[in-house]
């Protein structure tokens, strides 16, 4: 059995604060890891700190970027055990996307669309939970309970599979994650 990790932030940004506003979950962005440092993590967001848009596939760091200069945002950090297969399957869908991430754009619409309970499928757009739901959909990681295209990241809380290591800023996660303390879950009450 191998691990892939879920972090789940909500940051003040404009948009995270209007995605906030109108589906009142508790967080509005998710990004996927497969090493328990999280020295990288994927996602479909901003690609510069300053501004909203353009927008596509990211690489994430905890301590630099958009998470480093918002490092007091919520987080939340998950662990789903998966077989070695899935684990292969969902990191090699991940890697190839990362070798062509100029391809790939975010799909502003479909995120929208998600909101009002349309799915939208676009060849190379995704939203951040679109692209982490089809990453685990595709490797058969975890089924999910809707559509890749509907998956807001709130929707994670509710997998069985997802395990709770630590809830705090992404300040104190970064820490954790120096001194692997996290292997307990007492930060997640």
């Amino acid at each position: 059995m191998k691990s892939i990790y879920i972090l789940l932030t909500r940051s003040d940004s404009c948009v995270s604060r209007i995605i906030g506003l109108v589906t009142a979950d508790n967080y509005t962005h998710v990004s996927i890891s497969f090493d328990k440092s999280l020295q990288t993590l994927y996602s479909f967001a901003r690609k510069y700190v300053r501004t909203p848009l353009p927008a596509g596939m990211i690489k994430e760091e905890l301590d630099s970027g958009f998470l480093g200069k918002h490092n007091y945002i919520p987080c939340a950090l998950y662990e789903i055990k998966v077989s070695d297969e899935a684990y292969a399957a969902a990191k090699k869908e991940v890697d190839d996307m990362a070798a062509h991430m100029d391809d790939y754009r975010f799909n502003i619409v479909g995120l929208f669309c998600c909101r009002m309970n349309i799915q939208l499928n676009r060849k190379r757009h995704y939203f951040c939970s679109q692209f982490v739901s089809k990453v685990l959909e595709k490797s058969k990681a975890v089924e999910l309970p809707k559509p890749a295209a509907l998956m807001r990241p709130s929707d994670y809380l509710d997998l069985e599979e997802m395990k709770c290591l630590f809830k705090g800023s992404i300040r104190k996660l970064d820490e954790y994650c120096a001194n692997h303390e996290y292997e307990t879950n007492r930060m997640c009450i």
